[in-house]
């Protein structure tokens, strides 16, 4: 295991400084490699939160190039920035911010074969995408192999947060997905504010922490819903449903 440096200790003094957060719990993000899949609103912001306290190492997939409509919430990009990959772009920010981290890209769309094995190598999953054929698939990866998924979406005012661990009698993505049926709208038909996803990925990023130092509570089987236009916060408890196509009884994976 990686021990922290004299100027990592003094970086991140204050969250050692923590109740129950102490330099064993530090060093675990540093010895921690996330994913994080789709450099968006979301991803930006997840991404930048964690390089800030200390992960070891990120992995950013991304397959889209950097545009002008992009720029009002996705903070890691500049107008210079304009049709240049994500991935390359987001790199260069993170390792100017922090550059004891070890950041990997992709810039394609992975198979489920592909996929599957990049998680294996990954010791957590932030689902960042914008797209309900996205989440799916990473939700099914991420079961097959039992790696924990934090999984946020943000649209118009309104967002939605929870956590997968995937251990027995929890639920999946899917358990959730099909409540709300195939029909769902992104950003680009419904519009989004920026500061949301903001507040969104940051919350994916505290959440990613927490998994992977034990740390807190982690909302596994809750679902935080909250309404940004009237500030209201709801939980809504999430149970594993029997016949699932994913974790379902019947699932032969």
């Amino acid at each position: 295991m990686l021990a922290l440096t004299d100027q990592e200790l003094l970086r991140y003094d204050r969250q050692i400084s923590l109740l129950g957060f102490d330099i064993d719990k530090q060093q675990m993000l540093k010895n921690s490699a996330v994913l994080i899949i789709g450099l968006g609103g979301l991803g930006c912001t997840a991404s930048l939160y964690l390089s800030r306290a200390g992960i070891g190492k990120l992995t950013l997939v991304d397959f889209d190039t950097v545009s002008e409509s992009n720029l009002n919430r996705q903070i890691l990009y500049t107008h210079q920035d304009i049709k240049q990959l994500k991935v390359d772009v987001a790199k260069q920010t993170l390792i100017k911010m922090n550059s004891d981290i070890e950041i990997d890209t992709i810039n394609q769309k992975l198979d489920d074969v592909s996929l599957t094995s990049l998680i294996k190598q990954h010791n957590l999953v932030i689902d960042c995408t914008d797209n309900l054929s996205s989440r799916e698939q990473i939700n099914r990866c991420c079961f097959q192999v039992k790696k924990p998924l934090v999984s946020g979406a943000a649209i118009r005012m309104e967002g939605i947060l929870t956590t997968f661990t995937y251990q027995a009698n929890e639920p999946c993505y899917h358990c959730l997905s099909r409540l709300f049926g195939q029909d769902q709208l992104t950003c680009i038909e419904a519009g989004v504010m920026a500061p949301l996803v903001g507040m969104f990925g940051s919350m994916q990023a505290l959440e990613a922490i927490k998994v992977l130092t034990d740390y807190g509570q982690p909302l596994v089987g809750r679902v935080l819903m909250i309404d940004a236009k009237s500030m209201q916060f709801n939980h809504v408890s999430l149970s594993k449903q029997p016949d699932c196509q994913v974790c379902g009884n019947s699932n032969k994976i």
